[in-house]
């Protein structure tokens, strides 16, 4: 790789989440509110992953509704398609065209240790989709498209990161190229893992049965409260330290999510609320929960008013996309020895 070519794709930001379910507080900590910090500073690349998203069998109608309203989270978290190329995943052939190309040169023995698949596909991985087992190799195809060397993700992701920079390291070493740059990971906050309001061992998710489970950033102030009142917690009172929450998982968690809300650390939230019990910090909770979430529950319901603008924002983010990745496509091809790349 030429310098020239190094200083164009230097601190390239790719990232993405499913349009599957209600988009969440913990998307909104672990992600979003991430994504538009780094657009200040980096070239970034945002994406409504819907090709990953049927991995698992989606609802045709369903699926198109969701990827607007997974595009109208985003914008109204604050990421800007002006700043930030902003497109859904589908629109992109050369996500499927360099998947394919990593599904050759990831081992198997590699995807047998992810353990999402595992987590995912439960007690009958014989009746999942090939896309779920092979999910890893597009996640490795959608940054490495774009030679994003940094991946804002959850911690919960770091496994899969790895595997793109061993489908990176060993695409350059077999072709005999300097191709892909290293891929890091961007994990800030005190939030980054934000877990279940009744069970604080389980992530928060949108695929959990029971709503009262998450915080939706379509909540209204009454189902804040609510779900923030009813959030499992302990008798205990909040401790001098943060090291008073270890063994106290519900506690530890809305310590956390008031925490990353207020811009604070953990140490911070003990220390303003030490001695008090659950009942009185739920009720800052759900003021800050209120102040923080609800603009950006405005400006959803705002933007889906309006479809056709956010299909002419996802249609304009794919064509910059596409010009992004075509060149670094061809450059692919021809590696591998494709004739007419």
């Amino acid at each position: 790789m030429s310098e020239n070519q190094s200083r164009q794709f230097k601190d390239r930001v790719f990232s993405g989440a499913q349009p599957t379910g209600n988009m969440h507080l913990g998307n909104y900590l672990g992600a979003f509110r991430n994504w538009v910090r780094l657009q200040e500073d980096f070239e970034c690349i945002y994406c409504v992953v819907d090709m990953h998203a049927i991995t698992v069998f989606q609802d045709p109608a369903q699926l198109k509704s969701q990827t607007r309203e997974a595009a109208a989270a985003y914008m109204a978290c604050g990421v800007d398609p002006k700043k930030s190329i902003l497109f859904n995943q589908s629109q992109v052939p050369g996500h499927a065209e360099l998947a394919w190309i990593f599904n050759c040169v990831a081992r198997l023995g590699w995807l047998n240790r992810m353990t999402q698949f595992k987590d995912k596909a439960g007690k009958n991985k014989e009746k999942a989709s090939v896309g779920l087992y092979v999910y890893p190799n597009l996640m490795a195809a959608d940054i490495l498209l774009y030679k994003a060397n940094r991946v804002p993700v959850g911690d919960d992701q770091s496994q899969h990161l790895e595997l793109a920079r061993d489908i990176a390291q060993k695409f350059n070493n077999d072709f005999g190229v300097e191709m892909f740059p290293v891929v890091e990971p961007v994990i800030t906050g005190e939030a980054t893992r934000v877990m279940s309001l009744r069970d604080g061992t389980r992530k928060m998710s949108k695929s959990e049965d029971s709503d009262m489970t998450r915080i939706n950033l379509t909540d209204d102030v009454d189902a804040i409260a609510k779900k923030i009142r009813k959030a499992r917690t302990d008798a205990e009172p909040i401790p001098a330290l943060p090291a008073g929450l270890d063994g106290r998982a519900e506690a530890k968690n809305l310590i956390s999510i008031y925490a990353a809300l207020s811009d604070q650390t953990k140490a911070d939230v003990c220390k303003a609320f030490e001695g008090q019990g659950f009942a009185e910090f739920k009720k800052a909770l759900t003021e800050l929960s209120v102040e923080k979430l609800g603009p950006i529950t405005s400006e959803m319901s705002r933007l889906m008013d309006d479809v056709t603008e956010i299909d002419r924002v996802l249609a304009d983010g794919a064509a910059r996309a596409r010009a992004v990745a075509a060149p670094i496509l061809r450059e692919v091809k021809e590696a591998v020895g494709f004739l007419n790349v």
